[in-house]
């Protein structure tokens, strides 16, 4: 297990982004209720320069929350209306032909909405496979090509992606390998009775409040470097990677009962997002080093789109979340 500290400058930091984080929380709860883990879950990965794809019905305030998110970081935000005739140029922009002065004309190209830092490609399962292909190609290369041409975009870039899990209907899901790409799926759930009382008392009411920037662009950089850096003890790589190999059915290491119940696993990735995550998670909540409640806490995100149920597991009503709860169990008592 390793136990070298961390520099000076890097504790102060992670006290630092402790309390920004803390911060964050604050100015968020004026205007969203609940969604604690929710808003938990787009900081890691946004600290981690992770990708999200938040599932939940319409109406869950998930555009309101990544929008205001965006303003407590003074940070860009677009949010990107995804339809079954959306083209590429749509969100990567296009070449317009200019008159310059002089009766000259030139082509210029006029950037799309993808050039912001937080990006919300809402249902974006109703795009076709070509757009997707280049809103992929935006998240992980931060860059779009445009009629030959390569434009970088700029830093922090953050994708959320949503999906309405319960209309189907004019939708191209999301092969397996692009679902790879998003380092989280967060599932945004219905708000208790409690918490649907105080969302009707303040949203009905007066204009919402406006919010106070707690970070910028360059100061997210640094604390994207900055969990990095943050120390993994062996026991943590070792449990990251036995998790996802024994989500594999043809693996040895797969534990008998789950073979009927899984078709496929998760790939290599899945262990980097459960180190990043957990690295991320550990900073948040001013941690020195990343502990094994970090990596069980980010398993369920990371998962449960990676691991790819079969017809018996939906026959029997078992999930891929509780697939992944019951390898972290196990493997968390067998350690």
């Amino acid at each position: 297990m390793s136990n070298s500290p961390l520099p000076q400058d890097d504790v102060a930091a992670i006290d630092e982004l402790r309390k920004v984080y803390v911060q964050l929380g604050t100015e968020l709860k004026k205007i969203i209720v609940g969604q604690d883990t929710v808003v938990e879950q787009l900081c890691i990965c946004l600290f981690a320069r992770g990708h999200a794809l938040l599932m939940g019905v319409p109406g869950l305030a998930k555009t309101l929350l990544i929008s205001r998110l965006a303003e407590t970081m003074s940070l860009s935000f677009s949010r990107i209306q995804f339809t079954p005739d959306l083209m590429p140029m749509d969100i990567t922009g296009t070449d317009i032909l200019q008159e310059l002065p002089g009766g000259k004309r030139a082509f210029e190209f006029a950037k799309g909405p993808v050039f912001a830092n937080i990006v919300l490609a809402d249902e974006i399962n109703r795009a076709p496979a070509k757009t997707q292909a280049a809103m992929l190609e935006a998240m992980q290369e931060h860059k779009v090509t445009v009629a030959g041409r390569t434009y970088t975009l700029d830093s922090p870039f953050f994708v959320l992606a949503t999906q309405n899990p319960i209309e189907q209907e004019g939708t191209y899901p999301l092969p397996e390998a692009q679902l790879d790409r998003f380092m989280f799926m967060i599932g945004v759930d219905y708000p208790s009775r409690d918490e649907e009382i105080a969302i009707a008392r303040s949203t009905t009411g007066q204009t919402l409040p406006k919010l106070e920037h707690v970070l910028d662009g360059p100061k997210v950089l640094a604390f994207q470097d900055l969990v990095r850096r943050v120390p993994v003890p062996d026991h943590i790589y070792e449990f990251a990677v036995d998790l996802a190999r024994k989500t594999r059915p043809a693996s040895s290491e797969a534990p008998a009962w789950l073979k009927p119940l899984v078709s496929w696993g998760a790939g290599p990735r899945a262990v980097q997002n459960l180190i990043l995550g957990a690295k991320a998670r550990a900073a948040l909540n001013g941690s020195y080093m990343v502990r094994l409640e970090d990596i069980i806490e980010v398993a369920d995100p990371v998962l449960r789109h990676r691991v790819m149920t079969t017809f018996t597991a939906e026959s029997d009503g078992v999930t891929s979340r509780d697939v992944a709860k019951r390898l972290v169990e196990e493997l968390a008592k067998a350690g």
